[in-house]
């Protein structure tokens, strides 16, 4: 640590350390990575207190100091590592919030960020913000993020909510709900719950969601839920057209290829078999089914099996010499 460094700047390093051990940090220690006195890591430590930062000690072995949870928010200290590769997550998850100038929620608060960062920091975020284009994923959803909000703090607490909620053709229902987890896939926003009207588990996009109110019921978690393998399974099922695909390779071949939402692979005779729904023939057969690098055959339903015929003529026009 130079000599020459004020007591300032030692205190922000300091704050820098409480903030990256969670688990409470002695004097020593943080005299040992300032290379200063036990008495003056002390000293730093009163100045971050006075300057209304809340930081807490406690005695005895496992004790030390830890930052708390106070009305003010003590300043974030990041590298610049860590502020371009914060920087680069928010434009790859809301390309719109790369335009300073937009009324853009993301966008204003990256904007603080930057602002809020030391000058050589932030003058590298934000050059990024400005000059790196980002294309926005078509099928990416934005959800309100006051309802995301409430459903996230429902499920942390285990409390049943009453959620209205409008289907893509513009149906709209109310439903009473446990709501599991919210999850993220491919830039869409899902609600994973157990719908008491169907007595089933169920996903709703939660930028569909309009309202939610949360009950005074409780509910119990299920043991040993994985909530993204849960989405994922669930995703394949229910839908309206059927969808049967036979492999002649066995299943642990095939499986790898496979992703969840097409449906459940099951072994049959030297081969496998994947049975699942899908509310899209045509994407399925063009999206999936011709992406996978194995031989297979279509046995059903009829929608999937004529849009898998479709396809196949298209690519064999595309190759025919016209004479």
């Amino acid at each position: 640590m130079p000599t020459e460094l004020s007591p300032t700047a030692r205190a922000l390093r300091t704050l820098e350390i409480l903030q990256s051990r969670t688990a409470g940090v002695t004097a020593d220690e943080i005299a040992a990575s300032l290379g200063v006195t036990e008495r003056a890591a002390r000293r730093y430590i009163g100045i971050l207190r006075e300057a209304g930062i809340p930081v807490h000690s406690t005695r005895g072995p496992w004790g030390g100091y830890r930052l708390g949870r106070g009305a003010r928010l003590p300043p974030v200290v990041f590298t610049e590592p860590e502020a371009l590769g914060l920087v680069m997550a928010v434009l790859d998850g809301q390309p719109a919030a790369a335009d300073p100038d937009a009324d853009d929620l993301v966008g204003t608060a990256l904007g603080k960020v930057i602002r809020a960062l030391p000058e050589k920091v932030g003058r590298q975020a934000a050059a990024l913000r400005v000059h790196a284009s980002a294309a926005p994923d078509r099928y990416a959803s934005r959800p309100d993020p006051a309802l995301t909000s409430t459903l996230v703090a429902a499920s942390a607490v285990r409390r049943r909510v009453l959620l209205t909620y409008r289907s893509e053709s513009g149906n709209e229902w109310e439903a009473e709900v446990d709501p599991w987890a919210v999850v993220v896939r491919y830039g869409r926003w899902y609600l994973l719950c157990h719908a008491h009207h169907a007595d089933a588990i169920r996903t709703y996009r939660i930028d569909r969601v309009r309202a939610v109110r949360e009950t005074a019921r409780r509910f119990e978690m299920p043991n040993g839920l994985d909530p993204v393998a849960a989405l994922e399974e669930n995703l394949g099922q229910g839908w309206a057209f059927p969808t049967r695909v036979v492999f002649e390779a066995p299943l642990a071949e095939v499986l790898p290829s496979i992703r969840p939402p097409m449906g459940r692979l099951e072994p049959s005779g030297d081969g496998c078999v994947l049975v699942g729904s899908t509310r899209n023939p045509t994407m399925y057969a063009q999206e999936w089914l011709a992406q996978l690098p194995h031989a297979f055959r279509v046995e059903g339903g009829q929608e999937l099996r004529a849009a898998v015929r479709a396809l196949a003529t298209r690519f064999t026009n595309a190759v025919t010499d016209k004479t």
